[in-house]
């Protein structure tokens, strides 16, 4: 059966998608972008604190499916500069442990209202 996962902690969708949709036991969350649930505009700074407030918006996707980062078993990470591969991976490891969930990094050309990054994961109960 699927189900509707939706939360105020995060952004609302910028399109016709929901921000994640579980089956059973597991939860695909679309991707997250840098914006402020509670002002839909994207976050100042640059990767580190985009990186933070797209976790942040991914955990809050996560809790609504009651789950949490240990649950995630892939994550796929895209930037707009991999030249800043580091200051993502930096806040990354801060939201995830051991056993790390898999994961796949992807240099492209834009993201949606100008963020620097976007992560999506699926997660596992």
């Amino acid at each position: 059966m699927r189900k509707v996962i939706a939360t105020s902690e995060a952004p609302t969708a910028v399109g016709p998608y929901s921000q994640a949709i579980a089956v059973g036991n597991t939860l695909y969350c679309a991707g997250q972008i840098p914006l402020d649930p509670a002002t839909g505009e994207i976050v100042a700074g640059g990767v580190t604190e985009q990186t933070t407030r797209v976790l942040d918006n991914v955990g809050g996707v996560l809790r609504a499916n009651e789950m949490d980062y240990s649950h995630v078993v892939k994550a796929t990470v895209f930037m707009t500069d991999l030249a800043h591969f580091g200051e993502m991976n930096a806040v990354y490891q801060k939201y995830f442990t051991a056993p790390f969930p898999a994961r796949s990094t992807i240099q492209v050309v834009a993201l949606p209202k100008g963020a620097q990054v976007e992560i999506e994961v699926i997660a596992v109960a």
